[in-house]
């Protein structure tokens, strides 16, 4: 017989690492879709996309590889009281970082609820979710430019500007939680 650890049925942690009794849930006004790779499922130590998830009032979190007609992610883009775009950087993302006050007021249309799609994987499995994905594919993009190296260390990033899913979702609160009517 196989000794398995008993594990949080919320945080999948060994019961003596469970950090949910740690966790105050914040709602910053923004809507967060998590796609977790099932890669980063089995990483159970390394839970960025998931604590993301637990310490967010009104975020989701949805398992897959690829999003085609997916039906979860159907009912969030149907809803025309929702802004949905994609936090994934690129030439033809909208830096958030360069945008004043305006700007990022811009990003969070009036009436309607900002919902952040975010991609939780390796830099290679986001990649290939966003290339294989047509239900996130067009939709309108933001980003961001960090302004210190990824604190992360558990995990080592590929470059010095790329961060973490927590990191990336704490840095759009900052940058647009006033704008949506979060107050830092």
């Amino acid at each position: 017989m196989i000794n398995q650890r008993l594990r949080c049925s919320r945080c999948l942690q060994p019961e003596f690492s469970c950090f949910c009794s740690w966790l105050r849930p914040i709602d910053p006004h923004i809507e967060f879709v998590i796609l977790i790779h099932p890669i980063e499922v089995k990483r159970r130590r390394i839970v960025t996309g998931r604590l993301s998830h637990l310490s967010l009032k009104n975020s989701h979190l949805i398992m897959g590889q690829t999003f085609n007609e997916d039906p979860r992610l159907r009912v969030f883009l149907a809803d025309p009281g929702r802004h949905c775009v994609l936090l994934y950087p690129g030439r033809n993302s909208a830096n958030l970082s360069l945008m004043n006050d305006e700007g990022r007021r811009a990003q969070t249309p009036s009436g309607k609820l900002l919902t952040v799609f975010v991609i939780d994987g390796t830099w290679s499995t986001a990649k290939k979710t966003v290339n294989q994905s047509r239900d996130i594919q067009d939709l309108p993009r933001i980003c961001f430019t960090p302004n210190r190296p990824s604190n992360f260390r558990v995990r080592q990033q590929p470059r010095p500007e790329c961060y973490s899913t927590i990191e990336a979702i704490h840095q759009v609160i900052d940058l647009l939680g006033s704008a949506a009517g979060f107050d830092t």
